[in-house]
């Protein structure tokens, strides 16, 4: 029978032999009797014999494998006998032979026996310690160097493990991932690894390898660690051995991944690695994890009963994931450094300069840096520009080392960005003599030169001069430069990466490529504000019930459109940010509100033209009718006012509210709320002038449907019969148009006009809360209400109409405003300031400039397409809600019972800030993400946080 071929026959589904037919087995042909209890296995049938007196297993091959490859895995457990590694012992048969064929079922199979190796997997230790994973390692590199002269017919053979066909295998397996997002990973991951690879495949070692000393192989003892399972053993790559166990580890370290390097480093101290190796390890790292995900999903599917592969398919998942997330080129340099780099300290460095810099010469590239407001950084030759700016201010320009460069940030991003700087530029326009700062050789590699030291090496970009070649003494001159850039390196002969992500913190990077400040003779080294620590300061003297978002939350300092961007100049899509109503840092409102502020800000019982200006607009874009504005700092206010006015124009008191709301903090405003998310006591805890009406919720209320107005009218009914009967009089009923707080629920087709109509025969005041939902934010209609078409009495708005600045506005008829007069004038200090009304001129002047409600309408339809597009793939999306650039994603664990699933709604956005993404759950049981991004948002930006999510919530 020849050897097994993985491309030929890729479906091995395991021999269908049950305990009774392994009992059968082991006593006939072994002598083995007791307790039988099978092993897990992803193709073969392993069972565990326990005689009372010792312990065995026994292993059904499956029948695509030849006696030839079985007798090659016993003869790697000889080649390792006796060099110490604790490995399973061959049990022959009762004829003495080490492989038997055996008739199960009407079918031959092969079958051998080996002894029982004691001790638990590797792999249930949750965070294996530093000594664990250097066991790991080294137990690896063992058995590499054990197999090393080992020759055998048997190991001639293409198994699915083989990282030489690991692009094969993926391509054959990828349909059995079901969902398309984890096929686009895996595909993406595995075509970026082969093409690192390509160049390096034939200069690769070959060699018998075990092929999977992994966690699961790994038995910790008394008598030490041991090794089991030879199934794997093959000629393959040394290096690919390392790749399997490393990929093993990684789902033990998703918060540590570098903990690897011990592996690593173990592994080389018994099978030392060559400078081909370490280039292809990080890939054969994320295909091996790519060829574990396809053959995983393609076993359950080929054998569903496999509880093994089935349990083994998460852990395999989170060890793709966290290779494919690592940047390659980062990992070589520090798994080189950690191999190769120099044990004693870097010596004293001299001058590479003679120019002397002060902090003026420092170009500012940081995420808060001036030269880089109005998007400036997202311009081509951004560094340059700034440069170029100091050296005109300053004569000379200098950048500093590890500062996260603004400039090196990508929006839209599906992966960490490589933002911070390892090496420093000097800019001199009129030209530089270059010194040695040590003495070394220097060479011309790859277009830039390397001075290479005692323990450390220094590489430049820019230097001019007429040799390649040459021996230079400390303090020499090396050439002449106008831009010179430099970086130091503590790997012998190579340089790291110039930019890294912020995957590793600085002090990891910088053993391996020092702070060259010494070089220049200023300091250079950025000293960015940790996040953690501020938070820290940010818990001890502001109220925590003022909570913040995110368990680990990102540092962030500046906006731009809809993206929010972190001092480690990673950018975010801003998704929840409906306060930011035309984009974050918009220079036409910087610019107003900077030229207001230069001329005047005082309160409004002065008398400036801005303020009839802005009035007169929301009075042209309210609905008709509505002729009449105050204004206020926020909603709550805005609320708070409206409530106050229903009460003082009818001289009544109840106010009618509906479940499930939130319109505010202030004590009118929090009375009328009732949202269990914000306030778990909030139906118990009304005051007696609020009644509280059944929320018409169309997805998980008591009618469902858009057309359930009537069912839920006719409850009102009864509610408002209630109050008649007990002589109750309405001052009036608040609600949302659109149900903002509950994800952007649409309220039942005619249910605002039918309680308006009720309501206003009563001599009560309708108010519609638009301060989530209204000013263009639906794209189809300016106000929510106009969705219901109904015009109320009075509205509400905040948030959008200042971008972020407090500006809110209550708008109603001129009779109802002017009832207040019966409790005296009102007043607001902020409110209708000069810099609040061109605030809100100007929020108002760009929607309309560029069509920003427009945009909400066609982004919002095609973002709404693909989120229901999702809830077709997904079970867990039970519904899609909203309308616009206001959509909410309802999470349910159960489509049938609607059961809210609230933690997994805020693992995914936890998740999804992984993805470069904001976003956050709101309803009374936070399991919906709300959707409300800046009015600006592209199509780009919406279709990559339709795929994150998508990602996200297939591998939920």
């Amino acid at each position: 029978m020849p050897n097994s071929d993985f491309l030929a026959q890729p479906s091995l589904p395991r021999p269908d032999v049950g305990a009774d037919d392994a009992a059968g087995i082991a006593a006939r042909a072994f002598g083995l009797n007791g307790r039988i209890r099978e092993l897990g296995s992803n193709q073969d049938r392993n069972f565990l014999v326990d005689t009372g007196d010792e312990r065995f297993v026994l292993k059904i091959a499956n029948p695509v494998f030849s006696a030839d490859e079985l007798h090659a895995q016993n003869a790697a457990l000889g080649a390792l006998a006796g060099s110490g590694i604790r490995i399973p012992e061959v049990v022959p048969s009762l004829v003495g032979d080490e492989v038997i064929e055996v008739e199960v079922q009407g079918r031959t199979l092969l079958a051998r026996v080996l002894r029982y190796l004691d001790g638990d997997p590797l792999t249930d230790v949750e965070r294996p310690t530093a000594d664990q994973l250097r066991t790991l390692g080294a137990l690896a590199g063992s058995v590499a160097a054990g197999l090393a002269d080992l020759d055998h017919p048997g190991l001639v053979r293409t198994t699915q493990w083989d990282a030489r066909i690991g692009g094969e295998v993926v391509e054959l397996l990828l349909d059995h991932v079901e969902q398309p997002a984890k096929r686009r990973a895996v595909r993406e991951a595995a075509a970026d690894a082969l093409a690192r690879l390509a160049p390096l495949r034939d200069r690769l070692r070959v060699q018998a390898v075990h092929g999977d000393v992994t966690d699961d192989n790994i038995v910790l003892g008394e008598d030490g660690p041991g090794v089991i399972d030879f199934g794997d053993v093959a000629d393959g790559w040394l290096v690919a051995e390392l790749a399997s166990t490393v990929t093993s580890a990684l789902h033990h370290l998703p918060d540590t991944p570098l903990a690897v390097l011990d592996v690593i480093e173990a592994f080389h101290e018994h099978a030392p690695l060559d400078d081909v190796d370490v280039a292809a390890l990080w890939p054969l790292v994320v295909l091996r994890g790519a060829v574990l995900v396809v053959s995983g999903e393609q076993q359950v599917a080929l054998d569903g009963d496999n509880a093994y592969a089935d349990e083994n398919r998460a852990h395999e998942w989170v060890a793709f994931d966290v290779a494919r997330r690592l940047d390659a080129d980062e990992l070589e340099a520090l798994i080189r450094a950690r191999l190769w780099g120099p044990r004693s300290a870097a010596p004293a460095l001299g001058r590479v300069v003679g120019v002397e810099s002060t902090a003026d010469n420092v170009a500012d590239l940081s995420v808060t840096s001036r030269d880089l407001d109005e998007g400036a950084w997202l311009v081509e030759g951004a560094e340059d520009a700034v440069l170029a700016r100091v050296c005109r201010d300053s004569g000379h320009a200098v950048t500093r080392y590890g500062e996260a460069r603004l400039t090196r940030a990508t929006v839209d991003r599906s992966a960490p960005s490589a933002t911070i700087a390892l090496g420093v530029s000097l800019d001199v326009p009129a030209g530089m003599s270059v010194l040695a700062p040590f003495a070394g050789e220097l060479s011309l590699v790859e277009g830039s030169w390397l001075l290479g030291g005692d323990g450390i090496d220094l590489w430049l970009d820019g230097l001019t001069r007429p040799l390649t070649t040459a021996t230079v003494a400390a303090g020499e001159e090396l050439g002449t430069a106008v831009r010179l850039t430099v970086q130091l390196s503590r790997i012998p002969g190579r340089r790291p990466p110039a930019f890294v992500t912020p995957a590793f913190p600085l002090p990891v990077w910088s053993a391996v490529s020092p702070d060259p400040s010494a070089l220049f003779g200023i300091e250079l080294a950025a000293d960015p504000s940790d996040p953690a620590d501020v938070l820290a300061r940010r818990d001890s003297s502001f109220a925590q019930v003022q909570e913040h978002y995110f368990a680990e939350p990102p540092l962030i300092e500046r906006g731009w459109r809809h993206h929010l961007v972190d001092t480690r100049a990673q950018s975010y899509l801003d998704m929840v940010n409906n306060v930011t109503q035309i984009g974050h840092a918009h220079p036409r409102l910087v610019n107003a509100v900077r030229d207001q502020w230069a001329r005047l800000n005082t309160n409004s019982r002065f008398h400036y033209e801005e303020l009839s200006r802005f009035t007169e607009r929301l009075a042209e874009v309210a609905p008709d009718g509505l002729d009449t504005v105050f204004l206020v700092n926020s909603g709550s206010e805005a609320v708070d006012l409206a409530l106050r006015l229903a009460q003082v124009h009818t001289g009544r008191r109840t106010v009618l509210a509906v479940t499930e709301a939130y319109h505010g903090w202030t004590v009118g405003a929090d009375a009328v709320s009732s949202s269990l998310g914000d306030n778990p006591r909030a139906l118990e805890t009304r005051p007696d002038w609020v009644r509280l009406v059944a929320s018409p919720n169309v997805f998980h209320g008591a009618h469902r449907g858009l057309d359930s107005g009537p069912a839920y009218l006719a409850e009102l009914d009864a509610d408002l019969a209630e109050l008649d009967a007990s002589g109750t009089p309405i001052a009036g009923f608040i609600a949302e148009p659109v149900f903002g707080n509950a994800g952007g629920l649409m309220l039942p087709d005619g249910y605002l006009a039918g309680v308006y109509e009720r309501i206003r025969a009563r001599g009560g005041v309708c108010i519609a809360d638009e301060v989530q939902v209204g000013y263009g934010r639906l794209g189809h209609y300016f106000w929510g209400s106009a969705q219901q078409g109904v015009v109320p009495d009075i509205i509400t708005v905040a948030k959008a109409m200042g971008n972020g600045h407090p500006l809110g506005a209550v708008i109603t008829r001129r009779e109802i405003a002017e009832s207040f007069a019966a409790e005296g004038s009102f007043f607001s200090s902020a409110g209708g300031s000069p810099v609040s009304s061109v605030v809100g001129l100007t929020v108002l002047d760009v929607m309309r400039d560029e069509g920003l409600q427009e945009n909400a309408a066609t982004v919002g339809d095609h973002l709404a397409g693909r989120l229901r597009a999702l809830g077709e793939q997904h079970p867990i999306v039970g519904a899609v809600h909203g309308m616009g650039l206001y959509l909410g994603v309802e999470l349910v664990r159960d489509r049938e019972t609607l059961e809210p699933a609230s933690a997994e709604a805020a693992l995914i956005c936890e998740r999804m800030l992984a993805e470069g993404a904001i976003v956050q759950p709101t309803g009374d049981y936070k399991n919906v993400l709300k959707i409300k991004p800046p009015l600006c948002i592209t199509r780009e930006s919406a279709d990559r946080f339709a795929d994150a999510l998508d990602l996200v919530l297939a591998t939920l």
